[in-house]
């Protein structure tokens, strides 16, 4: 644990950060991260922002050391999609007991677990999450996983981050320093070139990197480690060699980006591939990065060549959709990077937002929305579930933009609202990705089941007529329109008929 909370310290004073930056050397001791709710911090503790980095690694097996309850279904907790190995989907945990709790067999059968995956499984990594039971009990998984790893002659990588030394932004950054500690640098590739770029924080959700990576392709650019969305254990093990770095999420990865930087000399930028400008923008600073250190000059205007024909290609798309969504207002609840760069993207097209969410975000990400957006009330640090639904009962907006957890705010308010969080099923990244995520708002706006919902149902008209002195008349009619009493003279029809038979 002491080792455990000097890397804690570390991550805390940040200097990459320029909130961290802007402290006296007391407070930036003490972190950026809020305390957590006690009852509210399922599924956001350490342990499942180090899960959230480091499962999309796709060829390793991800050994949990706990009790079955602290593994997840790993088939459904994010959207990250893979173009390899199924392995990183197969749950492994040691799933301890009482009896191995209070006898103290944790780490003999942690070792034995590690030994079974090793020789059924055969991955080139095995990487081993400590939780908050185990951390407690005092198993030493770093001991256990070099022993491993020289027993096996594998990589067996310790991620030491239970879930109650905090948030799950804290996970993820400790998810990186694992990754620095015990992957990146460990492999020295053979094919290293002067246009090899490393993304960092793109988690491949719904695979919408793969719109993205065929743009660098033409290009001449080559990624060698996209971490963690579809990454491989060699790919991070060699991003040493990278020569330029775009870092997508700087919440979750920004110590990551900066000590690469420090460490290996690979500069890194902060971008976005949603929104045609903030695409074309990304592609022209990895270009630039490029170029500097070495790479071919002609990059450049290949680039401009690319972004004016991809650009025309997507606005000539977007046309269509223009006078359909023009004016129309968008509530986004959501944070990070799509916080500004949703934002700018819906903006291209002539949409409205009416708010966005900035409770995830970084003060460059808030920076950004101020620029964005006319009035600085737009962005709300948290807003109640009860605020979001009156908003939308109230016509302020036409559609929410929000995670799944949210979706049954704006149904209950008969309101249309798409996913645009990890659950998602569509790839909004990218030139083909806007057009996309354009494409699904305008279903959702004018799909017509809304006009339908919103329509007084058949029994709420009757009563409204009973309750009128005039209405016995009127009731009689409304009881014969409904829907229910021409079901019924249907089927009576039918009966009468079958009976004349």
């Amino acid at each position: 644990m002491p080792a455990l909370k000097a890397k804690i310290d570390d991550v805390f004073n940040e200097p990459g950060c320029d909130k961290n930056r802007g402290k006296d050397e007391k407070a930036r001791k003490k972190g950026c991260s809020k305390p957590l709710t006690p009852g509210a911090a399922a599924g956001g503790c350490a342990f499942d922002g180090a899960k959230i980095v480091l499962q999309p690694v796709t060829d390793v097996a991800h050994l949990i050391h706990a009790p079955l309850a602290c593994e997840g279904n790993s088939w459904d907790n994010r959207g990250a999609a893979s173009s390899g190995s199924s392995l990183w989907r197969t749950s492994f945990t040691t799933d301890l007991t009482e009896l191995d709790i209070v006898m103290g067999q944790g780490e003999r059968k942690l070792f034995r677990a590690i030994r079974e995956i090793a020789e059924t499984f055969s991955p080139p990594a095995i990487f081993v999450y400590s939780t908050c039971v185990t951390a407690l009990i005092g198993d030493d998984i770093e001991t256990v996983c070099r022993r491993a790893s020289e027993k096996f002659g594998l990589p067996v990588v310790p991620v030491n981050a239970p879930g109650f030394v905090g948030s799950k932004n804290l996970g993820n950054k400790l998810a990186g320093e694992a990754l620095l500690d015990h992957v990146i640098g460990t492999e020295e590739p053979d094919d290293a070139t002067d246009m090899d770029v490393n993304i960092l924080g793109e988690f491949n959700l719904s695979g919408e990197f793969w719109l993205v990576k065929p743009l660098l392709e033409r290009l001449g650019m080559r990624i060698r480690a996209c971490i963690p969305g579809d990454a491989r254990y060699h790919d991070i093990a060699t991003a040493h060699r990278a020569r330029a770095t775009m870092m997508v999420c700087s919440t979750a990865l920004i110590n990551l980006a900066r000590k690469m930087e420090e460490r290996f000399g690979i500069p890194y930028f902060e971008g976005s591939f949603y929104g045609i400008s903030d695409t074309s923008e990304a592609l022209r600073q990895l270009a630039s990065l490029l170029v500097r250190g070495g790479a071919d000059p002609a990059l450049a205007e290949r680039t401009e060549h690319l972004v004016a024909e991809e650009e025309a290609i997507a606005w000539a798309r977007l046309e269509a959709f223009r006078p359909r969504l023009a004016g129309k207002r968008v509530l986004l609840n959501t944070g990070g990077v799509k916080s500004w760069s949703v934002v700018h993207a819906l903006q291209e097209i002539g949409m409205e937002i009416v708010g966005t969410s900035v409770k995830k975000s970084t003060p460059e990400d808030k920076e950004r929305i101020k620029q964005l957006l006319k009035e600085e009330n737009h962005a709300f640090e948290s807003m109640a579930p009860r605020d979001l639904y009156t908003m939308l009962c109230d016509h302020k907006a036409d559609i929410m933009l929000s995670g799944g957890r949210t979706q049954f705010i704006a149904l209950k308010a008969k309101m249309p609202w798409l996913d645009i969080n990890q659950e998602r099923h569509h790839a909004y990244a990218g030139y083909d990705g806007m057009v996309e995520l354009v494409r699904q708002i305008d279903i959702a706006i004018h799909n017509p089941i809304w006009e339908t919902v919103r329509l007084a149902s058949p029994w709420d008209e009757v009563g409204n007529l009973t309750a009128s002195p005039a209405g016995g008349d009127r009731k009689e009619e409304a009881m014969s329109a409904t829907p229910v009493r021409a079901f019924r003279k249907f089927v009576n029809s039918v009966t009468d008929e079958m009976g004349e038979c």
